[in-house]
């Protein structure tokens, strides 16, 4: 694998079910209209058509103190969501005052473990105008599941207006019916936002070369790794001032450089396409994950789950499942 780590050094610089996808319809013309000015006409000409985004990315993530090859998958898709049951609403089903658009991002991990695979999700629901008490721009809801030989979990937090609440189960010894509820911080960012936070969807602004620092609450994915409860800190946001050239396995970018660094040393680095779409063309974490753009692009893919669908793989840069089992002598 080819992970290149540019100027900046990561010590230093600190995915499909048919009931859930297939009847997706492109984002009404009223969501359009009444969105608010981050989410405006400009926002919906390049995200109100109907169309996912689909960017796959060469993955490198430590595991059983490891480093792991494999890869990881980005979709980003606007979809209508009912907020009485915080699932996708489908036509007709829910009243016009009970949806919303969002904005989601399915982040999905896939990797070899020894004899064993491994898999993970984390979808993330980013609020897209004001409903319940909720400021536009804030996260409505996080889910995170792991599936692997030993056993499996499921995570999820729902963003109320004043709180967070959290419920998950697990096979695990110690993560097993977890209810959690944590006040939530209006001006605070949720390490499941960051992808948000690094193409402008979601808040704080920063113009290049600013620096802020923000209250922040822990992912689902980190505080399930810790055996910890997610838990509010402070970390300290950076845009870089000046752009640089990167190239991957998708191209050569100008990229700018966000980060986003705790006081207890973890951090994370996006390097984010300057212009539009604003792709994410690598990422490098201070846990040693780090992750480079193979291929993107923008497709209706629930569409593509019968026969043939898979061929759609090979502009992603993916091949489509062989048959794993060896032939009989």
């Amino acid at each position: 694998m080819r992970i290149i780590l540019g100027a900046v050094g990561l010590a230093s610089a600190i995915l499909l079910t048919t009931s859930s996808c297939s009847q997706s319809p492109p984002l009404p013309n009223r969501a359009a209209k009444e969105a608010p000015t981050r989410y405006g006409p400009e926002f919906w000409e390049d995200w109100g058509d109907g169309y996912a985004e689909v960017s796959t990315y060469q993955l490198v993530i430590p595991r059983y103190g490891e480093a792991r090859e494999g890869e990881s998958i980005l979709i980003f898709v606007s979809e209508t969501m009912s907020e009485r049951q915080r699932v996708k609403a489908d036509p007709g089903r829910n009243p016009k005052a009970d949806e919303f658009p969002v904005m989601k991002l399915n982040w999905q991990k896939n990797f070899q473990t020894g004899i064993y695979d491994y898999s993970e999700m984390t979808s993330s629901f980013l609020g897209l105008r004001h409903i319940a008490g909720r400021p536009e721009g804030m996260l409505a809801k996080t889910s995170f599941s792991r599936q692997e030989w030993c056993g499996h979990m499921f995570a999820q937090a729902l963003y109320d207006a004043s709180k967070v609440r959290i419920s998950g189960t697990s096979y695990f010894d110690g993560d097993s019916d977890l209810a959690q509820t944590v006040p939530f911080q209006a001006d605070g960012l949720s390490e499941d936002a960051l992808p948000f936070w690094v193409r402008g969807m979601a808040g704080p602004n920063l113009q290049p070369g600013e620096s802020k620092s923000v209250p922040f609450l822990t992912s689902l994915r980190s505080s399930r790794d810790a055996h910890q409860p997610m838990a509010w800190s402070r970390i300290n946001l950076t845009r870089s001032l000046a752009t640089q050239k990167l190239e991957s396995g998708a191209g050569e970018f100008e990229v700018e450089t966000f980060s986003a660094q705790l006081a207890n040393g973890k951090g994370f680095v996006y390097f984010v396409e300057k212009d539009a779409p604003h792709r994410i063309i690598r990422w490098q974490f201070t846990s040693g994950e780090a992750a480079e753009l193979v291929a993107s692009d923008r497709l209706k893919y629930w569409e593509l789950n019968m026969p043939g669908g898979e061929e759609a793989l090979r502009s992603l840069g993916l091949d489509p499942r062989a048959p794993r089992f060896s032939p009989e002598e």
